[in-house]
C-alpha cells in the first residue's frame, strides 16, 4: 500500500501542481495513471471519505460524478468492482474509483456527496445486485416490478426466466415462462437443383407424371 505521500505526490503530478492544499486521506490502498487519467482502488469503507478529497480539493475540483456502474467476476469472493467515474471541468480531467463488494455487503451510497449518484446507484443496484446503504429509494429503475434476477450478471440466463406481454382481458402487464415465438425447424441443406427425396408441403396434390387429366 503505497503512503499518503505517494498518493499526494501522483495527484500532484497528473494535475501539474507543486502542491495540495489539502492533505489526501491515507486510504487508498492503489492507484494507477495512464497519460491523462487516474485511477484508484479504494476500500469500500472510505468511499465517501475519498469521493468528498475528489470533489472539494482545489486541486482536484471532481465536482460531476459522471458514471456509477460495476463489473462482475463471478468466481471471485467479491464478484463485483463497483466503478465511478468523475469529472473535472475545471481542469479538464478525469478520475476512476474503483471499490471490491459481494452479494450482500452494501456500498456506502454517494448521495450525499454527490446527488446525482442516485439513479446511477439506483441502475447498478438494479442490473448487477449491487446494495447501497444509506440510499433513499432503493428500487429497480429498468426492470419491471416482480422482475426476477439481475440481468448483467454473467450468470444470468440469456433467454431470462420469464418474459412479459400485455394481457388485453385482464388489462394489466402479466409474466409467463420464456417460450420461444418460433419452433426449432430442421434442414437437409440438399441442392434445391437436385430436389428433395421427401414431398414438401403442396406437393402432394400435384398431378402424377404420365397420367392425363
Amino acid at each position: 500500500m503505497p503512503s499518503a505521500a505517494a498518493y499526494f505526490w501522483t495527484l500532484a503530478s497528473l494535475y501539474r501542481k507543486e502542491s495540495l492544499e489539502t492533505p489526501v486521506p491515507r486510504v487508498a490502498p492503489a492507484t494507477k495513471t495512464s497519460p491523462r487519467e487516474l485511477t484508484v482502488s479504494a476500500n469500500a469503507t472510505d468511499l465517501i471519505k475519498i469521493a468528498r478529497f475528489l470533489r472539494d480539493d482545489p486541486a482536484c475540483q471532481f465536482i460531476n460524478i459522471i458514471d456509477v456502474t460495476a463489473v462482475d467476476w463471478p468466481s471471485r469472493e467479491q464478484r463485483f468492482d463497483v466503478v465511478y467515474h468523475f469529472l473535472s471541468p475545471r481542469l479538464n480531467q478525469r478520475v476512476r474509483l474503483k471499490v471490491m463488494t459481494d452479494e450482500t455487503t452494501p456500498v456506502p451510497s454517494l448521495i450525499e456527496v454527490f446527488r446525482g449518484a442516485d439513479w446511477f446507484e439506483r441502475e447498478t443496484y438494479d442490473l448487477y445486485g449491487v446494495l447501497f446503504s444509506g440510499h433513499p429509494d432503493m428500487r429497480r429503475i429498468l426492470t419491471d416490478y416482480g422482475f426476477e434476477g439481475h440481468p448483467l450478471r454473467k450468470d444470468f440466463p440469456l433467454t431470462g426466466f420469464v418474459e412479459v406481454r400485455w394481457d388485453d382481458e385482464q388489462k394489466r402487464v402479466v409474466y409467463d415462462k420464456v417460450t420461444l415465438a418460433q419452433e426449432f425447424r430442421s434442414f437437409d441443406f440438399l441442392s434445391p437443383w437436385e430436389g428433395t427425396d421427401y414431398v414438401l408441403p403442396g406437393d402432394e396434390k400435384a398431378k402424377p407424371e404420365g397420367k392425363g387429366s
